[in-house]
């Protein structure tokens, strides 16, 4: 067992102006310390009353320091042998070694695969530390045992505050805190605005291709799903009003900003007809904008939601693509009155909410770092979107057509060839060790001929290694 005969190699240091507490600087700076191989499991670390006399602060100070670290899973207290770095250290120390799975279990092949998910954000930049310190400054506050209570059926008032000043200065939106409801997650937005607003046999219109799990929402209330065609500019608006003039449509749900899974962005002309037939008829414009966040273009477009005109929308939205797909937070934006009901019908499926949650997301909104983490990754994606896109020009170049998208964390491509099974692609594609989604994944009923590849979650290696890999069976 090691045991440094200093506490030189740790490096601590202490701010007394930092906004952060001083045992909170110590517990990071041990972290790093790790983090950074500084301290090997198993490294014995200096007494409290050591680190307190070196440092010259309060014992008390460390002993605090020490109680985070333990909690966390960082330091373990051995008998006779003191406090040591934890031999099986948190995830979170490691995660730059695992590759994210999200495919179904049938799904998973052997061996270190490249799998091109559906457009999932690289977990290994997710802002981790700084949502660690959030958490406990919430943890600090004066007030802190008012969030151990039950909130509000829509959510943190406070924490609504700061979404609807974001949303409204991001998207240019018109919502007021009494007009948002904090969600887990889109999928449960999806569910409570289903529940909500359609009943049995209702008529509801969806993208083909499409997002599949909306669709097993509203097939779970009884309702009827007809779906349109999707064409580059959008939605086939034509097709809506045809059907529409028949009467019975009680909703229209819709990915306009980066459509899945086709990336296309419904152009200006069809969002001002689409809210004039949704005015005219009565139909309800269900809004999932899923990665607004993400665009590389000068500004994104407006959504429908924010257009003053528009009378029945419902607006969803979500953090999880922003941080991290594990950080389940939505929200729903609507009429005062649709959200009411809204917030009757989460209080009986989710009494609670995440209030912690909900406070650390408040605290990285009001200090900034929700707003820089946007910034950066913003860049990031974008050089990746590029690298992507010059990749797909040396490898698939003449057998795929694709559009470079404005925003989002995926391409999609279709096969010049028409007749090509990609079904069997993949197949072959899975004997290298290259996966990805069949276009079963997104067709409403026949399988429509293109392939969604995200590329945000994928090294620049792999990204050129899975494509060379497509390009041979292509």
């Amino acid at each position: 067992m090691n045991s440094p005969e200093s506490i030189e190699f740790l490096r601590l240091s202490v701010d007394k102006d930092s906004s952060d507490a001083i045992y909170i600087q110590i517990a990071d700076g041990i972290i790093a310390a790790i983090k950074n191989g500084s301290l090997q499991p198993g490294t014995s670390l200096p007494s409290t009353r050591h680190l307190a006399s070196v440092l010259r602060i309060n014992r008390n100070t460390i002993v605090r320091a020490f109680e985070i670290l333990s909690a966390e899973g960082w330091i373990s207290t051995l008998e006779r042998h003191g406090t040591i770095v934890s031999e099986r250290l948190p995830l979170t120390s490691i995660a730059k070694k695992i590759r994210p799975q999200t495919i179904d279990s049938e799904e998973v092949l052997q061996g270190n695969q490249i799998f091109f998910d559906d457009g999932i954000p690289d977990i290994t930049r997710s802002p981790i530390n700084e949502l660690a310190r959030a958490y406990r400054r919430v943890f600090k506050q004066k007030a802190k045992w008012q969030i151990m209570n039950l909130s509000n059926k829509l959510g943190d008032l406070r924490f609504r505050e700061a979404l609807s000043e974001m949303l409204n200065q991001n998207r240019q939106m018109r919502t007021c805190a009494a007009q948002l409801c904090v969600t887990r997650g889109s999928q449960m937005a999806l569910f409570l605005t289903a529940h909500c607003l359609l009943k049995k046999d209702d008529v509801i219109l969806v993208e083909n291709p499409g997002f599949k799990p909306a669709w097993e929402t509203f097939r779970y209330i009884g309702a009827t799903i007809v779906p349109i065609a999707v064409e580059p500019d959008g939605i086939r608006v034509d097709d809506v009003e045809k059907i529409v003039k028949k009467g019975n449509v009680k909703a229209i749900y819709l990915t306009p900003h980066h459509q899945y899974p086709t990336t296309a962005t419904l152009s200006l002309s069809k969002r001002l007809r689409l809210i004039e037939l949704s005015n005219q008829y009565g139909f309800t414009i269900i809004e999932d904008d899923y990665d607004n966040e993400f665009h590389f273009g000068k500004r994104p477009v407006m959504p429908i939601a924010a257009y003053e005109e528009v009378q029945n929308y419902v607006y969803i939205g979500t953090f999880s693509k922003l941080i991290a797909p594990a950080i389940r937070v939505g929200y729903i934006y609507s009429s005062q009155s649709f959200i009411d009901k809204v917030g009757e019908l989460r209080k009986i499926v989710d009494m609670q909410g995440d209030n912690f949650m909900e406070q650390a997301l408040l605290d990285l909104i009001a200090s900034g770092e929700l707003r820089k983490h946007h910034k950066r990754m913003v860049e990031v994606y974008r050089k990746k979107r590029d690298f992507f896109a010059s990749m797909l020009e040396k490898y698939l170049k003449d057998k795929v057509q694709y559009n470079i998208p404005s925003g989002g964390l995926a391409f999609w491509l279709t096969p010049t060839c028409k007749k090509i099974n990609l079904y069997k692609i993949r197949e072959q594609a899975n004997k290298s060790y290259v996966n990805f989604y069949t276009p079963d994944r997104f067709s409403f009923s026949e399988s429509i001929c293109g392939i969604r590849l995200g590329y945000a979650s994928l090294s620049n290696e792999d990204l050129e290694q899975g494509l060379s890999i497509l390009g041979r069976f292509l």
